[in-house]
């Protein structure tokens, strides 16, 4: 038992660095291969069984692995780049994850025939898009500047606003019907309690490494391990405090840091952007190993259309309302119109939501 662990930990970290090295040599978007050598490794072949190597760690792993990629992502924004592209942001992650909400919402009740219940909770699980998967195909497409801003800061922000909308119908499902628990203002202000915590503790967090690393209180070759150390704290306690808020108070350290100028950070940002592609590569493997082959194998046209509506109407209409009142040019609006991939957060917190709601009795 001990070996077959150490060997299928060994083959997850191997399919998923392999998977990275042939997109870089082919220009491919790394997440297609890693969803690819998933599903083979799991369903396929039955080589991993992601559930028996990790047991009750695989949830909480999964979790606190993308806290720390999404502290990776937070690094990467920069104050500089949202001039003239704030209020397009703002409205995304308000307004059009709003409409997005609705419309696939709407698409899962009529469309795939869905309770209401369950169609509102897929619809808020598929708000986010997740910088995952949109900032490698911005490497790759290279945009505009403003578009690529644009795409990075909502990619990053939407993942802890739309995690927190998914936990909240989630627990008001489970207490008793969307009907009688789910109200837009019992939403909205647990969205806000919980981003304003998130936000609280994640401020906390970074300004006290930051002063430690102001005053060099630590050696350089432990920076990157306090860093991590500090940021697992973080997730940790914040979510202690209100449940999903760790994945915002990473986020907001990661923001701060890579924003401050009194502390060097060079190290800690090399280190963490390292050790999110070995995180993501994991993940996808884990995930992708997990996926049932005869619920692929079996897609119907319903879902097709279903697919289709959140490329074709959801995304599309989210875009255009959250850029009604701004001048930029129309083929910026149709790129940004057709670029929301979803990445490692939705797969995460369908994957948690499937296993509890099916342990409370809901079928499929």
């Amino acid at each position: 038992m001990h070996q077959s662990i150490i060997l299928g930990l060994a083959v997850i970290v191997a399919l998923g660095i392999t998977a990275q090295w042939l997109a870089w040599r082919f220009k491919i978007p790394a997440i297609l291969l890693l969803l690819v050598f998933g599903f083979l490794a799991g369903p396929v072949t039955g080589l991993i069984h992601p559930d028996e190597l990790f047991g009750e760690l695989l949830f909480p792993f999964v979790s606190l692995s993308v806290g720390i990629i999404l502290f990776e992502g937070g690094l990467s924004l920069k104050l500089d780049e949202l001039r003239g592209a704030e209020g397009v942001v703002r409205l995304l992650i308000s307004l059009g994850a709003l409409v997005t909400w609705a419309v696939i919402a709407l698409a899962a009740h009529l469309v795939l025939g869905i309770d209401l219940q369950l169609a509102v909770l897929l619809g808020a699980i598929l708000v986010v898009t997740g910088p995952t998967v949109v900032i490698p195909l911005l490497r790759q497409v290279r945009p505009t500047r403003h578009v690529s801003s644009i795409l990075k800061w909502e990619g990053i922000l939407i993942d802890p606003i739309g995690a927190t909308l998914a936990v909240l119908v989630f627990e008001a499902l489970l207490e008793g019907g969307a009907e009688n628990q789910l109200t837009f203002l019992g939403i909205l202000t647990g969205i806000v309690v919980t981003l304003f915590i998130g936000t609280a503790i994640g401020a906390v967090f970074a300004f006290v490494l930051v002063q430690f690393l102001k005053r060099n209180w630590i050696a350089p070759f432990l920076e990157t391990a306090v860093a991590l150390m500090a940021v697992m704290a973080a997730f940790a306690i914040s979510n202690e405090l209100r449940t999903e808020s760790g994945l915002m108070a990473a986020t907001v350290m990661g923001i701060i840091l890579a924003n401050q100028k009194q502390a060097n950070i060079s190290h800690i940002t090399s280190f963490k952007e390292e050790l999110g592609v070995l995180l993501l590569s994991v993940l996808f493997i884990v995930l992708a190993a997990r996926v049932n082959l005869g619920a692929l194998i079996e897609v119907v046209w319903q879902e097709v259309v279903f697919l289709l509506v959140i490329i074709l109407i959801a995304r599309p209409l989210a875009v255009f309302a959250s850029t009604l009142f701004n001048k930029m040019p129309r083929n910026e609006k149709i790129f940004l119109s057709f670029m929301a991939p979803r990445g490692i957060v939705a797969v995460a917190v369908a994957s948690l939501f499937a296993i509890e709601l099916a342990d409370v009795g809901y079928a499929n």
